[in-house]
């Protein structure tokens, strides 16, 4: 038996020792910041903390409060109604321009870095672009009624029925451009050979799109879903330089409710509730998610 089988492997604690290692800041401040955070957060939204935190606990009375405000609940019926829209139109037209390049037409690169370059600007610039685009006096509204169209009205942000709609305008000239690459990347993946086999077998394109292609790309279609949803629970921004929650209280969003109570109304225990029901709807919506995509493969 030679020299070198007697030399012992490391065992599975001290394999890879180095990258172990150098993982550990990243570990902590996971743990440290994330969770950490996340535990205090909750921690406190069961206390009345005013200005500054203080372990004085009140049971649910902050989220009995939270869920009787009608600042809340018009802040989560604007954020289901903009993430429904934003989730659909966003995947459908960033599909829609990517099937579009994918065939190739003159120009592309052109096309491709005017859709994408909304996306490289701060939702702040673009929320004070499409407030004045949306303006009545300067914006959409003034253009064709100077062309004629006296009896021409779109003056969206200054009425509270359909505000959030003109929020959802901006979001979805911003993020469309990103999803595109995205399915372009995917599309650009897919083996011509499968588009000549559909041809051969006299498969439409819009037939070989939903029946093959569309099924081939889940792992990106999920990846576009995340981000998406990612930026639906975290707008802001846009929300407050396009009407900062106006008409009234209209287009409030549950992040600007918890940057207010927090910041400006000095009540840290309601944005503490507050932030932790925005965390648990998240969780609602990725444990089963995590399970489907997750433990059907580990069953599998």
């Amino acid at each position: 038996m030679s020299s070198s089988s007697n030399v012992r492997r490391p065992a599975g604690l001290f394999r890879n020792l180095s990258a172990k290692i150098a993982s550990i800041p990243m570990v902590l401040t996971a743990l440290v910041v994330f969770v950490g955070g996340t535990a205090w957060t909750v921690l406190y939204s069961f206390t009345s903390s005013k200005l500054l935190p203080k372990l004085n606990f009140v049971g649910l009375d902050q989220y009995e409060r939270l869920w009787s405000t009608r600042r809340w609940l018009i802040s989560i019926e604007n954020l289901a109604v903009y993430g429904f829209f934003s989730m659909i139109f966003t995947l459908l037209i960033g599909f829609t321009l990517a099937a579009l390049l994918d065939r190739k037409i003159r120009g592309e690169d052109v096309f491709r870095t005017i859709f994408l370059y909304p996306f490289a600007l701060s939702f702040v610039v673009t929320g004070l672009a499409w407030q004045w685009i949306l303006n009545p006096d300067l914006g959409v509204q003034s253009v064709v009624r100077s062309m004629g169209w006296e009896s021409f009205t779109f003056n969206p942000l200054n009425d509270p029925d359909i505000v959030i709609y003109g929020i959802l305008i901006a979001g979805l000239w911003q993020g469309t451009g990103l999803i595109m690459c995205i399915m372009l990347a995917g599309l650009r993946g897919i083996d011509q050979e499968i588009w000549k086999a559909a041809r051969v077998d006299g498969i439409g394109t819009v037939k070989t799109y939903v029946r093959i292609v569309i099924p081939m790309m889940r792992p990106v279609f999920i990846t576009a879903l995340v981000l998406i949803a990612s930026g639906i629970i975290k707008i802001y921004d846009l929300v407050v330089a396009q009407t900062n929650g106006g008409p009234g209280i209209s287009s409030e969003v549950p992040a600007k409710y918890v940057i207010n109570y927090m910041f400006r109304a000095q009540n840290l225990g309601q944005g503490f509730a507050a932030s932790t029901m925005m965390l648990l709807s998240v969780v609602i919506i990725l444990i089963p998610w995590a399970y489907l995509e997750f433990g059907g493969k580990k069953r599998g």
